[in-house]
């Protein structure tokens, strides 16, 4: 079976977590046999095109105008993408699999105009992130999504969580929604052997010093304020402490002022962006990682933490109460609530034994439910499944069959295409 994968990232562009899972699922179908095409956007102007472990990676320039707002930033990405999707489609393809709203117009022109079915993966709903639709711009991703899962002939989901949100605010039918979680590659958070953490460890926190580490979007829903308030009583408690802050986002500078509002700004390390060599070693020095998020469809950091074995603290909300289990592999505390997320620190603080418990079961759930190989085999049932229905449905019998021929031009040297139908 050969898949076109569509994805506005892939590494090493990141800008959130669907750059991984892409990556991930990817590499590990076709380790299942199947033959996996990703289109994503690229940075040069030329289309770059590689194979990364089996998987063929297309990285479209972007060489239009400069778009003047976000929406026809995607719309003029969505153009591009679909250059590079036309021929790899005309080529032969069995099924298109998009992921989040950002390509879903590609994704929805490659499919009507080739007639092969669409599988979308929604990774996360705008009215979920932000409490509801409050604007125009709001309104219309909302709206996208909605398409998305209209023009699908499954949508992917990663939690019972995200399968509840999407019937409820989409109404999309249950027997079209298919729950697979994310996983995570242990490998990738290992730190080479003769890497001395003691010296990098001496670059955050004193030696007598506990760190508690958090990875993540700047952004409101990450609940990185209730982080602050939750620390400010854990320093009441636990004077030699450190709170270690990765990432960016629009909401820094208020995090900033904040800690220095809270008086605990000298007890805060606000670290940027971190690449991952950083981040993996920040994960084995740390005491405690924690997922504060107020809102989280499935919460990948959770499993970051589980997979470098670092005791997790995660907000029971979303995926996120899916993916702990309390006192198992990880700690749960009520959402929005700084004394239950402090508690939960302390608690963690002052049981190693516990901590150690905690660390097994995680490795064991990592390795068991929440492994690439299994998830890929999941993805591949559902494409087998869709593409057996497709096969038995009246629009596979009247797809098009589109054949490019190199026909000679009338100046010397150049060839053009064109195509037909032969139905």
């Amino acid at each position: 079976m050969r898949i076109i994968m569509l994805s506005w990232e892939y590494p090493p562009r990141v800008v959130g977590g669907i750059a991984r899972h892409v990556e991930d699922l990817a590499k590990a179908l076709v380790k299942q046999g199947i033959d996996v095409n990703v289109i994503t956007c690229g940075h040069d102007k030329a289309c770059e095109e590689e194979h990364d472990e089996g998987v063929k990676v297309s990285r479209v320039p972007f060489h239009s105008p400069s778009p003047p707002d976000f929406i026809t930033w995607i719309m003029q990405m969505n153009l591009n993408l679909l250059e590079c999707g036309i021929r790899q489609a005309a080529t032969g393809a069995d099924l298109i699999h998009a992921h989040d709203w950002v390509v879903a117009y590609c994704g929805k022109v490659l499919k009507h105009a080739f007639n092969l079915p669409l599988v979308g993966t929604i990774h996360a709903t705008e009215y979920g992130r932000n409490c509801g639709l409050h604007n125009d711009l709001q309104r219309y991703i909302s709206n996208v999504e909605w398409w998305l899962g209209f023009e699908s002939w499954r949508v992917i989901c990663c939690s019972r969580y995200m399968q509840e949100e999407l019937s409820w605010v989409f109404q999309l039918p249950e027997d079209k929604l298919s729950i697979i979680p994310n996983g995570v590659e242990p490998s990738r958070f290992s730190v080479p052997a003769d890497e001395d953490l003691r010296v990098f460890r001496l670059q955050w926190a004193a030696p007598d010093e506990k760190i508690i580490f958090f990875i993540g979007r700047l952004v409101h829903e990450k609940g990185v304020h209730i982080l602050l308030d939750a620390f400010s009583k854990v320093l009441s408690y636990k004077d030699k402490t450190k709170l270690v802050i990765a990432g960016k986002g629009p909401v820094t500078a208020h995090l900033k002022e904040h800690a220095h509002n809270l008086g605990i700004y000298n007890r805060v390390f606000f670290a940027g962006f971190v690449d991952d060599a950083t981040r993996n070693k920040l994960y084995k020095c740390s005491d405690i990682a924690v997922v504060p998020s107020l809102y989280e469809p499935f919460g990948i950091t959770a499993l970051e933490a589980m997979a470098s074995e670092t005791p997790v603290i995660v907000s029971d909300v979303g995926g996120l109460g899916e993916v702990v289990r309390h006192g198992i592999t990880g700690m749960k505390c009520y959402p929005g609530d700084a004394n239950s997320l402090a508690d939960n620190i302390l608690t963690l603080l002052d049981n190693e034994e516990l901590c150690d418990r905690i660390r097994t079961g995680a490795m064991s759930d990592v390795l068991t439910k929440f492994n690439w190989d299994i998830i890929a085999e999941e993805t591949s049932q559902v494409y087998d499944e869709v593409h057996k229905a497709y096969k038995a449905s009246p629009w596979a019998v009247s797809a098009p069959r589109w054949i490019f021929q190199p026909q000679e031009a009338a100046v010397p040297g150049y060839s053009r295409y064109f195509s037909h139908d032969i139905i």
